[in-house]
């Protein structure tokens, strides 16, 4: 049988997973390349061949997403599968249109086909849109299952942007581990706040060991939690499924791909952040969920903000930065570094624009609704260095970090700053407590 040519367009996350669970054994599928998109530099590498299996001994090349219509034609391509999360439908299907006009078909795989089972209960975590709150929701379900002496492994999606080969399994359990894989900004933000609570995370590029070694940690794993990541939708087969929803966005639980998929298969809906939405915003993401999926257990939460050392900001001019995906493709416009200067009193929230320098400005540019507040941009040393001058450059009295790291501690800020931390807080019933407590129940744990 002749085997179809497969491009695998992603990011450096679904895309691999999906190549894992679907095609890298698979005699009826060839795949010629992957593209690569949102994520700088992450082309021009090979999926080295130790992880693509005995059928692709020498690896497969990874290019930009820039070149998928010539690729296409040069590679005799009979299918593209599309593979990565938080793009708007419009978006998607205008690389379908690419996709079609070069004369291929255009696919999306679904759950059943790149899902894993695991031994243990899973408790998933995803979201409609990236900065919506899924990991504040995953560490204040974390936090509850040691109350039944329970032992919980956190699984994050992946962000591979280094040495694959390395990277095939990762754990984090001390800040050490951080700097020993390298992580960048953006892998910091979701594994510091874990290890700094005492949880163990996994994360990496091949979920199948992933899941086996989380399953059979050695400091035992009596329930999987799934951190997950932009609005992607499980790699592993829920027992209960959280999705987080942002009234900051309304509407976009059902305009973002795969964030309408986390919607209509979820258990829980959480509508975070309703102490800093609008109340009609609240009220148009509650009438959706009610569309797509009335039989999702509603819970409405805050998004408590706390701040480190308040009297920095109050009468201060300030610099506020900001999670970098969330204001990048994430879309928003602002964070909890500025919902804090905004209550705490601040007397003007700079313009880091003027400011900018080197991949910082490169942001700005292609991504113009982003304001008054700096993406915490840090993918590679230089953008870890743009960072740090854009920071000092800036004409202000103080810095509000907004990201979940101590930036601080990867960079020198010549000013004084300030560290914002936010949690989940439950306002309604049944709460994420009483929910946990019956998944517990269900399979007779504790």
């Amino acid at each position: 049988m002749e085997r179809k040519n497969i491009i695998i367009i992603g990011a450096a996350g679904r895309d691999f997973h999906n190549f894992n669970t679907y095609y890298r054994d698979n005699h009826a599928y060839n795949v010629v390349a992957f593209t690569a998109a949102q994520i700088p530099d992450i082309d021009g590498r090979k999926y080295p061949g130790e992880l693509a299996g005995d059928l692709y001994p020498n690896g497969i090349p990874i290019y930009s997403q820039e070149q998928l219509p010539d690729l296409i034609k040069e590679l005799y391509v009979d299918e593209c599968v599309f593979a990565f999360s938080d793009i708007s439908y419009e978006e998607v299907m205008g690389i379908g249109a690419i996709v079609n006009a070069a004369g291929a078909n255009f696919t999306l795989l679904g759950p059943n086909s790149t899902m894993l089972k695991s031994k243990k209960p899973v408790i998933s975590v995803c979201a409609v849109r990236t900065g919506t709150g899924k990991s504040q929701t995953s560490r204040k379900i974390i936090e509850t299952l040691p109350e039944h002496n329970l032992k919980v492994i956190a699984v994050r999606h992946p962000m591979p942007y280094g040495n694959l080969n390395a990277q095939r399994v990762q754990r984090f359990a001390t800040i050490e581990d951080l700097q020993e894989h390298h992580c960048t900004i953006e892998e910091m933000e979701e594994y510091e706040p874990h290890v700094t609570r005492g949880n163990i995370v996994y994360a990496g590029v091949d979920y199948a060991d992933i899941l086996a070694a989380a399953e059979n940690d050695p400091d035992g794993c009596d329930v999987i939690l799934w951190d997950g990541g932009n609005n992607d939708f499980s790699f592993f087969e829920p027992d209960l499924a959280v999705t987080v929803l942002d009234p900051h966005r309304p509407g976009h639980e059902l305009k973002y791909y795969p964030g309408e998929v986390c919607l209509r298969t979820s258990d829980v809906a959480i509508i975070n952040k309703v102490d800093s939405a609008k109340e009609e915003a609240i009220q148009i993401v509650e009438n959706n969920i009610k569309l797509a999926n009335p039989s999702s257990t509603i819970i409405k939460a805050e998004s408590t903000i706390t701040v480190d050392y308040p009297e920095r900001l109050v009468g201060k001019r300030v610099l506020v930065v900001e999670d970098g995906p969330t204001l990048t493709h994430g879309e928003m416009k602002l964070g909890a570094g500025t919902v804090a200067a905004e209550r705490l009193g601040a007397a003007a929230i700079i313009d880091p624009r003027p400011y900018a320098v080197g991949t910082l400005a490169e942001t700005f540019n292609k991504y113009q609704h982003i304001e008054n507040v700096l993406p915490a941009m840090g993918y590679g040393e230089q953008q870890l260095k743009d960072l740090e001058e854009t920071i000092n450059r800036a004409d202000c009295d103080a810095v509000i970090i907004g990201t979940p790291i101590d930036l601080s501690r990867v960079i020198s800020i010549n000013k004084p700053c300030t560290r914002v931390n936010y949690e989940l807080n439950e306002i309604s019933d049944p709460n994420l407590s009483d929910i946990v407590r019956d998944v517990i129940h269900k399979h007779q744990l504790g």
